[in-house]
């Protein structure tokens, strides 16, 4: 890894990052949303696999870049415009990597290792995009299932249920075994539902 290189694109990164106007507060101090979530993948993924290429840690801190900028409400407010919407992002995350990591002088063999993984192609066949997506599993568990839990109060257990479940589908055996040895922090109001949905 060119040290230079690694740290010019994270910074780059971070400063595309930095002008989302959504603001988070975390610990008393606020940051830019996406920025924030960039720097929390960072930190878990050097928890959960510090031995991760450098494909895998430059797509972990891209992996929202800039999504603000793809709104939701973009789309039609239906399941195939969520997959409309879901697949544009993967693709507008990669390409916006791309571009930021070629402007720093990578390579066009290391920018494609980074945009498959950060366009999640080749989950579960994949290690490098599977990698990723169990570090944005157990970030999502540890810092934003709570919150969503908070936003939707009307969602029934069988909904939650099947929310906690689809997101242990997605991770790895490894990320199982992490997240269950008590290496993250498990929303406390939900750790009976997450421990029924996974073991039932």
């Amino acid at each position: 890894m060119t040290q230079n290189r690694y740290l010019a694109a994270i910074a780059a990164f971070d400063k595309a990052n930095s002008e989302d106007p959504n603001k988070e507060v975390a610990e008393g101090k606020e940051y830019p949303k996406e920025l924030l979530y960039a720097q929390r993948m960072t930190e878990m993924q050097e928890r959960y696999a510090p031995e991760a290429s450098e494909a895998v840690k430059l797509a972990v801190r891209a992996q929202h870049i800039q999504r603000w900028t793809v709104p939701r409400s973009n789309y039609t407010m239906d399941k195939p415009g969520y997959m409309l919407w879901r697949t544009g992002l993967y693709k507008f995350h990669a390409e916006t990597a791309g571009r930021l990591m070629k402007e720093v002088g990578y390579d066009d063999e290391m920018i494609d290792r980074v945009k498959t993984i950060v366009s999640k192609k080749g989950l579960k066949t994949n290690p490098e995009t599977q990698m990723m997506e169990d570090v944005v599993d157990l970030v999502f568990i540890e810092h934003y299932m709570l919150a969503m839990a908070s936003a939707h109060p009307d969602y029934s257990e069988e909904k939650w249920l099947l929310i906690i479940r689809k997101t242990w589908n997605k991770m790895s055996e490894n990320a199982h075994a992490y997240a269950l040895a008590g290496k993250i922090a498990l929303p406390e109001a939900l750790v009976p539902l997450i421990l029924k949905a996974v073991k039932g």
